[in-house]
C-alpha cells in the first residue's frame, strides 16, 4: 500500500495497524521516502533478501576472525 505523508500523519494508528499485515510505503511529492513494515521477521523473506550479498565462499570462522581483527584495531 502507498500513502502520502499527510495521510499518514492524519491516520497514523490506521497505518501502523495495517503494517502488521502489509508493507506501507510513504510518499512525499510523489516519491517514496519511507516504508513501514511489520516488526515480525519472516525468516524466509529475510534469507532471500541476503541472496547475492553474502559470498558463496563465506566461512563462519574466518568471518569471525576478520570481525575480531577489525575490532581490535580500533583505538578508544
Amino acid at each position: 500500500m502507498q500513502v502520502t505523508l499527510t495521510e499518514l500523519k492524519t491516520n497514523t494508528g490506521k497505518y501502523v495497524a495495517l503494517a502488521d499485515s502489509e508493507d506501507i510505503f510513504i510518499t512525499k511529492n510523489g516519491k517514496k521516502i519511507a516504508k513501514i513494515t511489520s516488526a515480525k521477521m519472516d525468516k524466509i523473506t529475510s534469507a532471500k533478501a541476503l541472496f547475492g550479498i553474502i559470498p558463496n565462499d563465506i566461512d563462519l570462522d574466518s568471518s569471525r576472525m576478520e570481525r575480531l581483527n577489525e575490532h581490535s584495531s580500533i583505538r578508544y
